[in-house]
């Protein structure tokens, strides 16, 4: 280290528990924010575990940050402006900022997925479509 310089020395943060929070669409999903907004205060990235009933439909959206879904369990149907993607457990999908999605859960069983989104998720930032 450079004379005169001084480093903040930073820390392992651990996240105890998530947040729930509350998850648009016509059956009630389970939204879990271990990191973001909400849970920790996080601008930059959110980290959150989804867990999706049968038959879940969300709004189209046109976000304005990129997302990552990696499916765990089940399969998350992405509809986009050109066709749609199923992405099943084991894989995983990356949108864009501003290009328009849903995402549905059709089969049996529902999903389970995670959510990361760069720059953090918000109410916001989403842009979803009036239903």
């Amino acid at each position: 280290m450079t004379a005169g310089c001084t480093a903040k020395k930073a820390m392992p943060r651990f996240i105890e528990s998530p947040t729930v929070i509350q998850a648009a669409g016509n059956l009630p999903k389970k939204i879990e924010e271990f990191s973001g907004l909400v849970n920790t205060g996080f601008p930059g990235v959110s980290v959150a575990r989804m867990v999706s009933p049968e038959g879940w439909t969300e709004p189209g959206q046109r976000p304005n940050f990129q997302e990552t879904t990696l499916v765990l369990r089940g399969l998350v149907r992405v509809e986009h402006e050109t066709g749609v993607v199923d992405v099943r457990a084991g894989q995983a999908i990356v949108t864009n900022p501003g290009e328009w999605v849903r995402y549905s859960s059709p089969e049996p069983g529902g999903a389970e997925y995670v959510a990361v989104c760069l720059p953090a998720f918000s109410p916001s930032s989403v842009n979803r479509d009036s239903e």
